[in-house]
């Protein structure tokens, strides 16, 4: 059947696992992917590229996958729409064909039974195929059009004379469209302000924004008019040494940060002697008065003190509300009882987060050294192995323990949801989603079999990164993703969708295409991979419409024209970047440019806060950094800069903003002021996007950016803390005067 040459195979395997023949960056430079990185990606696939005869193997087991399994493993149909047919394939001999009988039936989330059918005999056969000798045959059976969007297993058994079969499938019906709130399609648009939790000052925190803080920036925002409070990716981060800092590289993208938890509200704080002992005593005052006054967070000083207070928050918690011994404890207390009901409402997932975090400490403490799971003794590497069920039952204090740190954070953040009603925000809380996690925390170990460990994902070479970016993630094997029923995605966005009234997801443009790297070669070596776009966009309406929260994609870089319409059509909104927006010539685009559906900001987190690009800040950290690769690379972005500076106040003027007594030549405007800085928000405001974000930093003028792409050690990304404190911010008049030209343009309707 395969008689090409090895290197025809080889590309008709790759082409079938969704790896590209070939790309084209951001310049329009066309890449042609090599055999060396197509065998690369597929081994990291779980394939054996190695040579013809493996090839030919791995081959005809695609061929036929769907034979032997007896269906294919998920069904996607949209709600309103002709859901169309499914497909069962059953091994029969020719004689019993028209004897051969179908039961099936269709069971929603709740295990209610949604549908049931016997069909045959006499049904109609479609194609056959011979497989190791044996023949099969393809039955074909329409889906019911009356069932509501969500998830259903189907599940059919096949039998009569010599044919037997039994298979099952998870059908998805969804909304052909993401959730848009009502106040928007009324034609309201939106704004808002956007922060970094971790960066919030106050008299009585820990060293770190934490949960109460944002409540009182909820209050504060809402009496200013604000509609959304854009938020950096609360996901939970590493909890043991070296601590992992960036939002973006989460242990878990399942569950929250826990050193945002508000100690001081937890219940068994106020109650415990233990822990008012601990809180009063001096050393620990000043330990809390140093991470305090920190200029940076202190993640190492912040995560000693609030696990060390609650830890005895727990144990007397366990005291408080339990009875019984470990591991079979009975809450006694309606707080035990709650507890208790959001474990069993979380299940496994939880389970697992915590079990890891367990697991992980223990290893930490018996090697005395940092060690990821991958070094960890064989038997604890599977999630599923009896090594791991033993550990968690002698250990199942510890593993509550974790289980307990996610209750605090889950009723602490749906508190704050509350208050955001409460305070007659339309939208709320905007989270961020973060494209991947840490291949060595919580979600590496449980989702190993659907991450591709041998491979990274990153960005392909582009002017500013000319040999490409890696950023050390694992991406998901788009073909075991299908097989397990999207299960990881649906689980990922469920969690996260569940603490607000919007999302921002990170690279929107992974739903489509990844650009993956083999591990150990340069970006320059990698290609992109293509995902089931049309699944991933069903599930994503189908978890917005549930969750009813708005949906933002992330489409900064290498996006094709395709992808955003598509995007577009699905309800995602664009994410559109001051600096970016520009005609073919360079200017900046006028407001009635952008497009409705987007929302708008001046930068990013990535990119300089406004007062640094105007002031060059940037470029001086870069230089200072010896990132520039000459000195004549650094005057070029200088000159550069200038140009983009007489173009933004061009714009202005060109609108009417341009404040009284600057001119427009930046030479004689060398600092960002408060006037310039409104101006530039007003024209964003002037624009139809639905939401216009303005960053806490650019409204105090801060200079240094939140993280500085390509630095790790060299820069403080993801801890600096802003320079004024919460209480001095909310009397800053600042705030109400950029919030009163907010209003001003962007009234409510």
């Amino acid at each position: 059947m395969y008689d090409q040459p090895e290197t025809e195979l080889l590309r008709l395997l790759a082409e079938r696992a969704g790896i590209a023949s070939e790309y084209h960056d951001i310049a329009g430079t066309q890449h042609v992917t090599t055999d060396e990185t197509r065998r690369a990606i597929l081994a990291a696939m779980g394939f054996r590229p190695t040579d013809r005869a493996a090839l030919i193997e791995e081959l005809t087991a695609w061929d036929n996958g769907p034979w032997l399994r007896g269906c294919d493993p998920v069904r996607v149909t949209t709600v309103g729409r002709d859901p169309g047919s499914w497909s069962l394939y059953v091994p029969c001999e020719s004689p019993d064909d028209q004897r051969v009988q179908v039961h099936w039936l269709i069971h929603a989330e709740n295990g209610e039974k949604r549908y049931e059918r016997e069909e045959g005999p006499g049904l109609a056969i479609g194609d056959s195929r011979i497989i190791d000798n044996r023949r099969y045959i393809t039955l074909t059976f329409p889906l019911p059009s009356d069932l509501p969007m969500g998830y259903y297993e189907v599940k059919a058994w096949a039998q009569g004379g010599q044919a037997a079969a039994e298979a099952s499938f998870r059908l998805i019906v969804a909304p052909d469209r993401c959730h848009v709130p009502d106040t928007i399609r009324q034609g309201e648009r939106l704004w808002g302000f956007a922060l970094q939790l971790y960066s919030l000052r106050s008299e009585r925190n820990w060293g770190i924004g934490d949960f109460r803080d944002l409540g009182d920036v909820v209050e504060w925002a809402g009496k200013l008019g604000a509609g959304v409070l854009g938020l950096n990716p609360l996901h939970a981060l590493k909890n043991v040494k070296p601590y992992h800092i960036s939002p973006y590289a989460p242990t878990s993208r399942l569950f929250l940060n826990d050193l945002y938890i508000d100690v001081e509200q937890v219940a068994e704080c106020k109650t415990s002697p233990e822990v008012q002992k601990r809180l009063a005593d001096p050393s620990f005052r000043a330990q809390l008065d140093a991470a305090r006054a920190s200029e940076l967070v202190d993640y190492n000083a912040v995560a000693s003190a609030k696990r060390a207070v609650l830890d005895l928050c727990y144990r007397a918690f366990l005291r408080e509300n339990f009875e019984g011994t470990e591991p079979d404890l009975t809450p006694k207390t309606a707080r035990g009882w709650f507890f208790h009901q959001y474990v069993q409402q979380e299940g496994e997932p939880l389970a697992q987060y915590a079990l890891f975090q367990a697991l992980e400490d223990e290893r930490q403490f018996v090697q005395s050294r940092s060690v990821v799971w991958a070094d960890w003794p064989e038997h604890y590497r599977s999630p599923a192995s009896d090594a791991v069920a033993e550990f968690k039952r002698r250990h199942m204090k510890r593993v509550r323990f974790f289980q307990y740190l996610q209750w605090l954070a889950a009723d602490q953040m749906a508190t704050l949801v509350a208050k955001t009603h409460e305070a007659g925000m339309p939208i709320g809380f905007y989270h961020d989603l973060a494209l991947g996690s840490d291949r060595y925390g919580a979600d590496g170990w449980r989702f190993q079999d659907v991450l591709a460990m041998k491979a990274d994902c990153g960005a392909p070479p582009d002017a500013f990164a000319p040999e490409g970016q890696n950023w050390g993630l694992s991406p998901a094997d788009p073909v075991r993703l299908r097989a397990g029923g999207y299960e990881y995605v649906i689980e990922i966005l469920r969690n996260n969708l569940r603490y607000g009234g919007a999302i921002r997801i990170d690279h929107v443009m992974a739903l489509f295409r990844l650009f993956w790297i083999p591990r150990g070669l340069p970006a320059s070596k990698g290609t992109y991979v293509h995902y089931p776009a049309e699944d991933l966009l069903a599930i994503l309406a189908l978890e917005s419409a549930r969750a009813k929260a708005l949906v933002i994609g992330e489409d900064l870089g290498t996006v094709p024209d395709w992808v955003r319409e598509r995007l577009a059509a699905a309800g995602v909104l664009s994410y559109r970047v001051f600096y970016f927006e520009r005609t073919g010539s360079g200017a900046l685009k006028p407001p009635g440019s952008y497009p409705a559906q987007s929302l708008a900001v001046v930068t990013t987190h990535d990119l300089p806060t406004l007062a640094g690009y105007w002031e060059g800040a940037d470029i001086e950290t870069r230089a200072k950094l010896g990132l520039f690769a000459s000195d004549q690379a650094r005057i070029a972005m200088l000159a550069e800069r200038r140009t983009d500076k007489a173009r933004i106040l061009a714009a202005l003027k060109s609108e009417g903003l341009l404040p009284e007594g600057v001119p427009d030549d930046p030479a004689h405007t060398p600092a960002m002021t408060t006037e310039l800085a409104d101006a530039v928000h007003q024209y964003l405001a002037r624009t139809p996007s639905w939401i216009v974000l303005a960053n806490v930093e650019d409204l105090l003028g801060v200079r240094a950016q939140t993280n500085l792409p390509g630095t790790v050690d060299e820069h403080p990304n993801w801890c600096r803390k802003l320079p004024v404190s919460l209480r001095e911010l909310m009397r800053d008049p600042r705030s109400e005067r950029l919030a009163g030209q907010l209003r001003q343009a962007r009234p409510v309707v």
